[in-house]
């Protein structure tokens, strides 16, 4: 056998060892989350207030045993209180067809795009162009993570729906742009509104 291998081996072996005492919690705790996702990923196509129903027996019966959990009681008692705020809106996907689930991924997604947007602009918040040319901004940011785009891809882009994005993104701006020059000054803002209806109403 080769010396690295046995080297990882005992690696692997003295891990495990010196962390044995920690599986018991963590395989009750595991499997009460394997329960929930099961319970969620509702395979059997059950209706919202079924699946409210059960998963609300399992958290009870959770909440009732967490002492079970061991050292990871904190953990269980953080589960439960996010799963809470969760609650109110968690079931709606069950009952309308076109309503896609919440997911990791497209949560992880997201963050991630506001990582790198915050480390290339400095920010320590997300910009404020989100608004305007998210549309944009995320889709490319989804279509080049899947594969890289050269300009053959870019060349069959269908023209109209191109122009009808950046017509959109042009007319959010123009919006943005009226909302800053109220917020500036108001008074101003609404005699140049008042001389336009005016005008609109007076014959040529």
């Amino acid at each position: 056998m080769p010396r690295e291998l046995r080297q990882i081996q005992a690696l692997i072996g003295k891990g495990l060892r010196e962390t044995r005492e920690l599986w018991p919690d963590i395989r009750k705790t595991y499997h009460w989350i394997h329960r929930v996702a099961s319970i969620l990923a509702n395979h059997a196509g059950e209706s919202a207030a079924i699946v409210r129903r059960r998963l609300a027996g399992l958290l009870g019966a959770i909440k009732r045993r967490r002492v079970d959990a061991g050292r990871l009681c904190g953990a269980v008692d953080h589960f439960l209180k996010i799963t809470r705020s969760y609650w109110p809106g968690l079931f709606f996907c069950y009952d309308i067809e076109s309503l896609e689930r919440t997911n990791n991924d497209l949560e992880q997604f997201f963050g991630s795009w506001r990582w790198h947007e915050r480390r290339a602009t400095g920010r320590k918040s997300a910009s404020r162009s989100v608004v305007l040319r998210g549309p944009a901004c995320l889709s490319a940011s989804l279509a080049s993570r899947k594969s890289p785009l050269a300009a053959e891809d870019l060349a069959t882009i269908d023209r109209k729906t191109w122009k009808k994005l950046r017509d959109d993104l042009r007319q959010r701006r123009r919006v943005r742009h009226r909302c800053r020059a109220f917020r500036r000054n108001t008074e101003d803002y609404l005699a140049s509104l008042t001389q336009k209806a005016i005008k609109s109403i007076l014959p040529p």
